[in-house]
């Protein structure tokens, strides 16, 4: 695993407000619980090798010897490692393997997907698909850039977004996974280092590490934003040949990057000649107001590379997705294709086509569905989980919920045997990260979504009657 140093200025960013001097608690006790959750919560990642103890104490205002009885703390935890010449790096004490339990027959709830099911505008499209289609029964139905209509039809969603785009710089894919799968082919080998906001997207990290690449996480702060500083840091420390980033209502936190943001990332990848592969497969769920310009607005075409996907914006079964790009990646990209398969489905190009096509009108109809289940799903949770902490999200699927102690993963294997699916924060980290945190889609229809929750109560009351082993408190 590949250590990094991390500098003061990123962890006192992420380290937040640590002290309360209003309680008898010891500053060195509050110290080492700040950097514990820290580590837990998975933003301070692990194998990072914290600064050293006068330029920690120098950039806390602490004296070494506070900062060295927080430090011994943490070792004496097994969060810290110390090594000859090496300081102190960050790890996860040992602890007992959960195994997953089987689910029970019957009415399964899935809280685990964070994806709708089809409206009717999808049976409508695939009607017209299906009349479509006539016209290009007499070709091979082969094209592995995908079909000149759907290409136009994206090329002028992103035109709109004020993305300059022509058809030659997309390439239809079969979904956004895919489409990643794709690119790290195309840019990456074994063994190569891929950046990663961390928490982030399950299924791309799975994509990562079946090209034999290794994430890398940068962590997000606390409550909002992207800490470019530690963006800058793991670039020139890592060396990744990729980033991968999800700027727009982010999965899972729902958080939406900043135009200066935006600018500022484009231009530290820029400089440190890294290509930012962008995720958009969100951009379209906003409930307040869109997004700002395309992270692609502030770079090169080939250096800054988008991924569209029709999976969250219309149905996931069309299983289709797009990347943007320059001409030139596009053509390589082909290449790289041509050995994989040799195009997507002309039927679900018709019908995405179309979708894309009329997506106004589409689209408002669902962020208003899913604004009014997002504000009730809110209120269910307020209420029969009290002690849970998460904010409302202005785009995006899905609530990031804040545990009080680290036991998510218990809670989902738990929650399995009652016939309901949980995505515990572990699943969007690397190395067992985010144990105090769960995703929670609020896809389900409001009465199913209360039926979850109700079904839930118990199993939380259950475990919150066992000590947490590591705060020592309780649940």
């Amino acid at each position: 695993m590949t250590q990094r140093q991390l500098r003061s200025a990123s962890l006192l960013k992420i380290l937040g407000q640590w002290h309360h001097p209003d309680t008898r608690i010891p500053v060195y006790r509050q110290l080492a619980e700040g950097l514990r959750l820290l580590i837990l919560d998975g933003r301070l990642p692990l194998n990072s090798r914290l600064p050293g103890e006068r330029e920690l104490a120098d950039s806390l205002a602490l004296s070494r010897t506070t900062v060295a009885n927080a430090l011994n703390q943490l070792r004496e935890e097994g969060y810290l490692q110390s090594r000859q010449g090496s300081g102190s790096v960050t790890r996860l004490p040992d602890t007992q393997v959960i195994q997953q339990a089987s689910t029970v027959p019957g009415d399964t709830l899935d809280l685990a997907t964070a994806a709708l099911p089809a409206s009717p505008a999808i049976h409508r499209a695939y009607q017209r698909a299906i009349t479509g289609l006539t016209e290009h029964l007499g070709s091979t139905g082969y094209d592995s850039r995908g079909l000149p209509r759907l290409r136009k039809a994206i090329a002028r969603h992103y035109c709109q977004r004020g993305l300059a785009t022509t058809p030659d710089q997309v390439m239809v894919v079969n979904g956004a996974v895919s489409g990643l799968a794709l690119l790290l082919r195309l840019f990456t080998g074994p063994g190569d280092r891929v950046l990663v906001d961390h928490p982030t997207y399950p299924m791309a990290l799975d994509a990562i590490r079946g090209a034999s690449c290794r994430p890398v996480g940068v962590t997000l702060p606390a409550n909002e934003g992207w800490d470019y500083d530690g963006f800058a840091a793991t670039l020139a420390q890592t060396s990744p040949r990729l980033a991968y980033l999800i700027p727009d209502f982010h999965n899972p936190t729902g958080r939406c990057m900043s135009l200066a943001e935006r600018q500022n990332i484009a231009a530290i990848a820029q400089r440190s000649h890294t290509p930012l592969v962008v995720d958009e497969t969100m951009a379209e769920l906003w409930y307040d107001a869109p997004p700002p310009p395309p992270l692609a607005c502030f770079g090169d075409a080939e250096n800054i590379i988008t991924l569209g996907s029709c999976g969250k914006s219309f149905w996931g079964g069309l299983r289709l997705g797009w990347i943007r790009t320059s001409p030139g990646v596009i053509a390589r990209l082909v290449q790289q294709r041509n050995t994989l398969d040799l195009g997507s489905p002309l039927l679900e190009q018709l019908a995405a086509a179309i979708l894309i096509e009329e997506e106004e009108a589409i689209l408002q109809e669902k962020r208003q569905q899913l604004r009014v289940q997002r504000d009730q799903c809110l209120a269910l949770i307020q209420s029969y989980f009290p002690n849970w902490q998460t904010t409302s999200p202005v785009g995006g699927l899905s609530f990031w919920v804040t545990l009080p102690s680290p036991v998510a993963t218990r809670f989902a294997a738990s929650a399995e045997n009652i016939g309901i699916h949980l995505g515990p924060g572990p699943r969007f980290g690397i190395d067992g990260a985010f144990e105090r945190f769960l995703r929670l889609p609020f896809t389900l229809e409001t009465a199913r979504m209360e039926m979850a929750l109700m079904r839930l109560v118990p199993v939380w009351q259950q475990l919150a009657l066992v000590r947490s082993p590591i705060s020592n408190t309780m649940i």
